[in-house]
């Protein structure tokens, strides 16, 4: 069926320009101002051709879906206006008809402005002394919307919406201009996308999605004119109130209209309006906080995608400009998590809920940066009110711990610093000595305590007299011998080590630690290699899977795809002018491949592991990993003063995981030596299950130049 009124389709009536400029003029009448002359003529052609170029380009905003790793499941999405941008192809002709009932009968016999309508008005408001009727077709209507939406001022959006004479002659003005530059069809599409129906329902794919669950496409005339009724006045016609009588009563005003005009019979409108209007309401999910329940953990996931998407400049100039983007540029996201690794961190951890210890895993791909897992032992819930005072003795008395219900960033990628993280550090001046050509046999007779001859006289010791004696970087790693690493922090500087691990992706968030790692003082930051910096377990896991993917780093990436709202890939141009992907892998050589592998032979001895070529000194930190895993693994047990926190940070060729326990509320509060064992454990049961059923990979070993 034809959407033009069969009494005039197939002539549409040519309305003669002399015809249209007595309209206008009519219009300045009808809205008066101080003079049509006062318009200001040329400048105003010169503004509404430039507007005429940017609304044929104009779309409305669109709302961001995040998907599952599937491409399928919607976890949730961003907007600040619910809409998705609907082809009139897949729109009921039913709703093309209603809206053109409603609110523009003569739509398809204008070209944008209506004579008819502006005499019309021009009569209602010499009778009321005032504006009571506006004239506006839905052309004109169209421009406004498109004027508002693509408004980047408050000032803009006010001279978009305001009611003044003047802006409604520049409606007029772009409205002509517009329909010489598209159809019809084109302009009516964009207005049933543009249009607000209440109930936050921006377009028509909204509304058909919210008041009846279904899909533009299969809209009846009783939903259609239901809708098209709404546009007029969204709060007095809405149909989800308890009394339907004013939406009713509207319907059927579409209804009778859609019959004048040759939409419907006069028995199909009858019977239509004898019909009840039958919502079904949906509400749209919007940000994290509405994750699925049965999704509850992939809550700290989503929130993880939006600090990282505020990140990036592919975006915006700005966190602002980036946010914005997400919440109105209609993108598909799709999350690089794999479920079935997500599946095993959550169920390898070994604190509950009620912990306020919070102990969590953050699983990395080498080669890729891609996050595979993010879990925690904490509810992800806006609401705190059950939640216990804080234990941190300097917080005031109203404030809430961050268990069983947090949002926070415990696991990185937000703005917590992180959590001490012990020996785990000692892989950076480690690796920093390799890559500077020092071999793994380099040995030093390691006392219990080590007064250091650079770093002002500073003394650290052992944990235990075992550990004293004549080590090399396989025993000394795999023992975690603190005087040896302080002695070969010291023969390649302090430096050396921090520097790497900032190249590694590691940030100083804290004051204490860019303090430490400023030029003026990191040649005296002996403690690095001990761990006394602030780190996140996203950092340590993606700090490592460099090491497991020969030297290579990759930016943490928590997508593994990005589209645009026309389904093209998202891309952004570097800074020498080459155009990436945003979602794929951003990776560089940090340290030789050489020397990572050497790196890497060192630290299977932490994990009872056998290195290829050296000796592990007769015992390790964690010598139960390999047994747990069942294949090669390599990693770095790390514990800080008093045990206030625990880390295990390891790894196999294909991922990386780290895993700590602290009291994120206040860090003096000691983890204590029993639970001390739970990230070993979290991290060592995550491998094994994760990789069930995978081919055994085999790490490559260190070249002979390297081993010395």
């Amino acid at each position: 069926m034809s959407n033009r009124p069969l009494a005039t389709a197939g002539r549409a009536i040519p309305l003669l320009r002399a015809g249209l400029i007595a309209g206008i003029v009519i219009a300045a009448v009808a809205y008066p101002v101080v003079a049509f002359t006062g318009l200001g003529a040329k400048a105003t052609a010169h503004a509404t051709e430039h507007k005429t170029r940017l609304l044929t380009k104009a779309l409305p905003a669109e709302t961001s879906y995040l998907y599952l790793p599937d491409g399928k499941t919607v976890l949730t999405m961003f907007y600040e206006e619910y809409r998705q941008y609907t082809k009139l192809s897949d729109m009921s002709p039913y709703i093309q008809q209603a809206i053109v009932a409603a609110e523009d009968s003569r739509f398809y016999q204008h070209h944008g402005v209506d004579p008819k309508g502006v005499v019309r008005a021009f009569v209602a408001n010499a009778r009321s002394s005032g504006v009571s009727q506006g004239a506006s077709t839905l052309t004109m209507q169209y421009v406004r919307m498109a004027l508002r939406d693509s408004a980047t001022t408050p000032k803009e959006v006010q001279e978009a919406t305001q009611q003044t004479s003047l802006r409604k002659i520049k409606e007029m003005r772009l409205a002509l201009d517009l329909e010489k530059e598209l159809s019809k069809e084109e302009i009516i599409e964009r207005y049933l996308n543009s249009a607000y129906f209440g109930h936050r329902a921006y377009g028509i794919y909204a509304a058909s999605e919210i008041f009846f669950s279904k899909t533009p496409k299969d809209l009846t005339p009783v939903e259609a004119a239901t809708l098209a009724g709404l546009v007029k006045s969204p709060s007095q016609y809405d149909p989800a109130t308890s009394d339907q009588k004013d939406a009713t009563a509207r319907r059927n005003y579409v209804l009778d209209r859609m019959t004048q005009l040759g939409y419907l019979s006069p028995d199909a409108a009858a019977s239509a309006k004898a019909e009840p209007i039958r919502l079904k309401l949906t509400d749209p999910p919007n940000d994290c906080a509405a994750v699925p329940k049965k999704y509850n953990s992939w809550g700290f996931i989503c929130d993880y995608l939006k600090n990282w998407w505020s990140a990036q400049p592919a975006f915006g100039a700005n966190r602002l400009e980036r946010m914005d983007k997400l919440r109105r540029g209609g993108y598909r996201i799709v999350l690089g998590i794999d479920p079935k690794i997500q599946e095993a961190a959550e169920k390898n951890l070994g604190a509950g809920t009620g912990s306020p210890f919070a102990n969590g895993i953050v699983v990395s791909e080498p080669g890729t940066g891609r996050v595979k897992a993010m879990a925690v032992n904490r509810t992800y819930s806006l609401d705190l009110n059950e939640n216990p005072q804080s234990s941190n003795p300097e917080a005031g008395p109203n404030v809430k711990a961050n268990y069983p219900n947090t949002v926070a960033p415990l696991l990185g990628g937000g703005d917590l610093p992180g959590y001490q993280a012990g020996s785990t550090f000692k892989m950076f001046p480690m690796l920093a000595a390799l890559n500077a050509g020092m071999p793994l046999s380099t040995s030093f007779n390691a006392p219990y305590r080590y007064q250091s001859k650079v770093f002002d006289g500073w003394a650290p010791s052992n944990a235990s007299g075992a550990m004293s004696g004549l080590q090399t970087m396989w025993s000394g790693f795999g023992k975690s011998v603190n005087t040896y690493f302080v002695w070969l922090e010291e023969q390649i500087g302090a430096e050396a080590g921090v520097r790497l691990a900032e190249q590694l992706g590691l940030r100083w968030r804290t004051d204490v630690d860019r303090d430490q790692a400023s030029p003026e003082k990191v040649k005296k930051w002996g403690a690095f290699t001990l761990g006394v910096s602030d780190a996140t377990p996203l950092e340590m896991a993606n700090a490592y899977a460099a090491i497991a993917a020969d030297g290579r780093y990759c930016e943490a990436m928590p997508v593994q795809a990005i589209y645009n709202r026309d389904g093209t890939p998202t891309t952004y141009t570097t800074a020498s002018g080459i155009t990436r992907e945003v979602a794929k892998p951003r990776c560089r050589q940090v340290v030789s491949a050489d020397a990572a592998r050497a790196a890497t032979d060192a630290a299977r001895c932490p994990t009872g592991d056998t290195p290829a070529r050296g000796s592990c000194g007769g015992w390790s930190t964690a010598d139960s990993v390999r047994g747990t895993v069942g294949r090669p693994v390599a990693g770095k047990t790390g514990t800080t003063d008093s045990t206030r926190s625990a880390w295990f940070v390891g790894y196999t060729p294909e991922l990386a995981a780290a895993s700590f326990i602290s009291d994120p509320d206040n860090p003096f509060n000691a983890v204590g030596d029993g639970q001390s064992q739970i990230p070993i454990s979290a991290v060592a049961e995550t491998l094994r299950d994760a990789l069930k059923g995978k081919p055994t990979r085999q790490f490559t070993p260190p070249s002979d130049a390297i081993v010395g």
